[in-house]
């Protein structure tokens, strides 16, 4: 069973940082790359940033620059470091396994970004 847990969310005041967490099993952390998503109300999934089984990071045009995508091996974790947050990054933050013919999703983490 494909097991992805996203927390780290919550309700931060512009200009905030927050860091998520997307926590998977060993197989699917040593199998595939995850990659950051967000969607907002209303608006489509957003793809963030991917991380390969490497390590090998890279970010869509919104997020470079912003966010910095990072794995941890010994804690099957990868992480999302999102500084000086606005309140345009108010959406779900989900994270997901990238597979060949589907992806696999965790849940979400809400983030918040409101005075």
């Amino acid at each position: 069973q494909v097991q992805l847990v996203e927390s780290g969310g919550g309700l931060v005041q512009p200009g905030g940082s927050l860091r998520l967490s997307c926590a998977a099993s060993q197989t699917i952390f040593r199998t595939y790359a995850i990659g950051w998503y967000r969607q907002a109300p209303g608006k489509q999934r957003e793809l963030l940033a991917t991380i390969t089984t490497g390590g090998s990071a890279n970010y869509a045009n919104s997020a470079k620059g912003r966010f910095t995508i990072s794995r941890d091996n010994a804690k099957n974790t990868v992480y999302l470091q999102m500084p000086s947050l606005k309140p345009e990054d108010t959406a779900v933050y989900l994270c997901s396994a990238i597979g060949s013919i589907r992806n696999y999703w965790g849940q979400g983490t809400q983030v918040t970004v409101s005075s």
